[in-house]
């Protein structure tokens, strides 16, 4: 979650037009923090500290502290962007989408309905498949 702070001392909101801030997120933050997306399995801790990430950008870029009593949905309203886990999850349907069209024997398809064999751990979860996460 580095990016946001790097990007967060380079572009001051005071400085450059929150378009300009909104624009260069798009651009960079966006596609270093989603890179790979398609295959996590997303926890809901992994989830939070996600938002978290893009709120910590967005509300500097918006003008607000975190003492500000703006929620995070007012936020993304008023600077009309997408939140970044909406489009992990789009990220996430496309990639499906894009193994089903696949030939029945490449393997991304294969592993998409194989189910792990074997022995976990005593007392463990059951291990998930790509179609579960």
């Amino acid at each position: 979650m580095k990016i946001t702070d790097n990007l967060n001392n380079v572009f001051r909101p005071k400085t450059t037009f929150k378009k300009t801030t909104i624009k260069l997120y798009s651009a960079l933050a966006i596609p270093v923090l989603l890179y790979g997306s398609e295959t996590w399995t997303i926890k809901a801790k992994d989830a939070r500290r996600i938002t978290a990430a893009e709120m910590k950008y967005m509300r500097r870029t918006a003008g607000y502290t975190w003492t500000d009593y703006k929620t995070n949905t007012q936020i993304t309203k008023e600077l009309k962007i997408t939140p970044i886990l909406d489009k992990l999850l789009e990220y996430k349907r496309n990639w499906k989408q894009h193994v089903n069209r696949m030939p029945l024997n490449r393997l991304a398809r294969v592993m998409k309905h194989n189910s792990p064999t074997g022995r976990g751990n005593h007392g463990s979860r059951p291990l998930k498949r790509l179609l579960d996460t």
